[in-house]
């Protein structure tokens, strides 16, 4: 685990060397780090990530004010709790004005200045997913960007941001419900084409029949209905972004048409002869194992390698399980901004260690709708786990992928509504209808789909939501 770190400045070398050993005794999980001046807590602040200063008023050269001045403009996001044996109401005044957190006077009050430290970090945790994203990824402060402080989700945010500077065309892989279109609209709104257009295009929810004249345009006489010329979703994108959702839906023919307007930069209207060039940045999106679909002839492979120029692999909740906690706040507090209530709501800190415990298959987007439910039906302002059970359903077996009612009688209050074990008992059944299908075929999914009725397209649909990857039943009968 990453520790937080505390810097102490201070010109004093008996002070901050005394105060260094007091606190590594309280707070053992910090790294605590000191400086002689202004000068060098600078330096250290501008090569290591500080996370609380503890910062002298009075010091030779650059005083406190001073550098706290030169720290809104460099550093505005660290939290500053400034230190002085010259106290003045005037002082603290102008040094909270500037973005000090508080102020404590010489000598101190040895356990008032650990609860001060306390509250200090307690206020930067809070925070330090939005200053995050402002200062180091440049996002704008919008209501759905990512949440998270977490390595994983951090790793994952720089990434985001190299492959925004650049124009490749990106393929974004993940699961259902991890924000890939968000992902995508980030990288759009991060790049030089952020001025340009951007197109959402959803391959599935369109007819196949409609897809070529969608994507590409037509012009008058084409098919019968072509009253007019059109022009299609890539010359609405020139010189911004077009971000195909679900390509691996789209048919082969189209993947052709989109090949040649990878390769050429030019589309060809259906109707006609002429071509006309365009400058677009290609972002697809998908959930499923491509590389599998073309095992199976049902994706091409050279199409595969022109949209795979830079991967970027949105992580799942089980991923950034410690980011639980910092979501759910984060959705609480727009649920009741929604609901314009009046009482702001918040979830107990056993309700919080619960919802990061839970298996969330639908990802981030599960653990939304979980939330929005709970505070909608929530009593009283704070919310326990009891209040969840209008929301969610305790942790399912995953492993046994089967519901019994001795499962959950155990304790009456973990008894699902009829409605909630109703659907369990059929998620369970779909999930085991499936396994069984896949390992018959030995994960052949068009044998899979004639066998059980289902078309292609949905029966991979649903494999999909329950994460069931063909691939891992090949060889199997």
């Amino acid at each position: 685990m990453i520790k937080e770190r505390l810097l102490i400045v201070d010109d004093e070398e008996d002070l901050r060397n005394g105060l260094k050993r007091v606190l590594a005794r309280k707070f053992p999980e910090l790294d605590i780090v000191v400086a002689g001046d202004a000068a060098a807590g600078l330096a250290i602040i501008a090569e290591r990530n500080v996370d609380l200063m503890l910062l002298d008023v009075k010091m030779p050269g650059m005083n406190g004010i001073e550098m706290l001045k030169e720290l809104n403009r460099t550093a505005a996001w660290l939290t500053t709790i400034m230190m002085t044996g010259y106290a003045s109401i005037e002082m603290a005044v102008e040094a909270i004005k500037l973005g000090a957190y508080d102020f404590i006077t010489k000598p101190f009050d040895r356990e008032a200045l650990c609860r001060l430290i306390g509250k200090g970090l307690e206020r930067k945790r809070l925070i330090k997913e939005n200053l995050y994203l402002k200062q180091q990824i440049g996002f704008l402060p919008q209501e759905n960007d990512f949440i998270g402080n977490s390595p994983v989700m951090l790793e994952f945010l720089g990434q985001l941001k190299t492959i925004a500077r650049t124009s490749y065309t990106t393929l974004v892989r993940g699961q259902s419900g991890t924000g890939k279109e968000l992902a995508a609209r980030a990288i759009h709104r991060l790049s030089e084409r952020r001025e340009k257009p951007f197109i959402m295009v959803n391959c599935p929810a369109i007819p196949e029949h409609l897809l070529e004249s969608e994507l590409f345009g037509y012009v008058r006489g084409a098919f019968t209905g072509a009253d007019r010329d059109r022009v299609g979703y890539f010359v609405e994108a020139d010189g911004g972004t077009i971000c195909l959702d679900e390509v691996g839906d789209l048919p082969v023919r189209i993947q052709s048409k989109l090949l040649r307007v990878l390769q050429e930069q030019e589309v060809t209207p259906l109707g006609s002869g002429k071509t006309r060039r365009v400058d677009v940045r290609v972002i697809a999106m998908t959930n499923i194992d491509l590389e599998e679909m073309i095992a199976e002839k049902a994706f091409r492979e050279d199409l595969f390698y022109r949209l795979n120029v830079v991967t970027l692999q949105t992580p799942s909740l089980v991923e950034i399980a410690e980011d639980i906690p910092l979501l759910a706040a984060h959705f609480c507090e727009q649920v009741c901004k929604e609901l314009q209530l009046s009482g702001k709501k918040r979830f107990s800190r056993r309700a919080l260690d619960y919802l990061a415990r839970r298996h969330w298959p639908g990802n981030v987007r599960e653990l939304q709708n979980v939330v929005r439910r709970a505070v909608m039906f929530a009593r009283e302002e704070l919310i326990e786990i009891e209040e969840l059970q209008y929301s969610l359903a305790p942790p399912r077996q995953r492993e046994k992928n089967e519901y019994t009612p001795e499962q959950t009688s155990a304790n009456d209050g973990d008894i699902l509504e009829y409605k909630a074990a109703k659907e369990d008992v059929l998620e369970s059944f779909t999930q085991n209808y499936l396994r069984r299908l896949l390992r018959v075929t030995s994960g052949n999914v068009t044998r899979a789909a004639e066998i059980s009725g289902v078309s292609r397209t949905s029966l991979q649909k649903i494999m999909r939501r329950y994460e069931i990857n063909s691939s891992t039943f090949r060889g199997e009968k």
